[in-house]
């Protein structure tokens, strides 16, 4: 039988949700650096608060928010094996959306957009 009062072990199953999240996502991203993962608990579960450089917010939404509920269904898959409810708030960054720079020829920026508009 376990011994309740094991807090190594009971510290390692706490700490798995977000690590996982850390590493999935920074794998995504193209600044890993800038990826901050807080963690919360309260009596409605775990919430797990993302934090990351603007530029990559497209790639951690992906299209339609794909890429997000896919996540999302990841941790809380992990959460269930460790006996918790996890989720996971993706935090906006501050000044709403950036767009990402393009840098492959024939593609149009939207500053030539712009100026086509009569």
């Amino acid at each position: 039988m376990e011994n309740p009062f094991n807090t190594k072990r009971k510290m390692v199953k706490v700490i798995a949700d977000q690590d996982f999240l850390e590493f999935l996502i920074k794998a995504l991203v193209d600044h890993p650096e800038d990826v901050k993962v807080d963690r919360r608990v309260d009596e409605m579960g775990v919430l797990l608060s993302l934090k990351l450089n603007p530029e990559d917010m497209g790639q951690i939404i992906g299209r339609g928010g794909a890429t997000a509920r896919s996540i999302r269904s990841l941790v809380r898959i992990v959460g269930l094996k460790n006996h918790a409810r996890v989720n996971l708030k993706i935090e906006e960054p501050e000044g709403g959306r950036v767009p990402r720079q393009r840098t492959q020829e024939g593609e149009v920026s939207s500053a030539s957009l712009e100026d086509l508009k009569l």
